[in-house]
């Protein structure tokens, strides 16, 4: 059984989210780099993007479907470099201007309304401006925001291309 090009495509775009977020738990889970509010909420675009990915790879992506899967990645990327963006920015800010630690993400979500908590984990605090991981004088942040643009992009490409 074969594959058509575009699903070819859409499982390397999954594949890329996957490795993404094996990485991620290895930082987690070895390095022992805990994530903060905004780390989870990256992840949770990666493994949207991801899900997006692999449904579109068993889905045969003809028609209008094609610009259905190209949307919710438009979506699912967006979000991730809207919140990596704000990380990048929070960690650039001068120190006298980081926000204050606040209370872990866990807390925040069981503690305040879903409004209240959006609010509070898109303020960011001190945890979310340390730098506790660097590759290339880049944050994971950084490069988090630099790899959802790329696959992000790829999947635009891939979907709406004609073949």
């Amino acid at each position: 059984m074969t594959i058509s090009g575009r699903r070819q495509l859409n499982l390397a775009g999954f594949l890329a989210c996957a490795g993404l977020m094996a990485y991620a738990l290895y930082a987690e889970h070895v390095l022992l780099l805990t994530p903060c509010p905004l780390c989870v909420f990256q992840r949770m675009s990666v493994v949207a993007l991801g899900i997006i990915f692999l449904i579109a790879t068993m889905h045969n992506t003809g028609g209008w479907g094609r610009y259905v899967y190209t949307s919710l990645l438009a979506i699912a990327s967006g979000a991730g470099i809207g919140v990596a963006g704000r990380h990048v920015w929070l960690q650039n800010l001068p120190s006298d201007q980081v926000p204050s630690c606040g209370p872990g993400f866990d807390y925040i979500i069981d503690s305040f309304p879903l409004s209240e908590a959006l609010r509070l984990i898109f303020t960011g605090s001190g945890e979310c401006a340390s730098i506790d991981w660097q590759f290339l004088k880049l944050s994971m942040p950084a490069w988090v925001f630099i790899s959802v643009t790329v696959v992000g992009l790829f999947g635009l490409w891939n979907n709406l291309r004609r073949i």
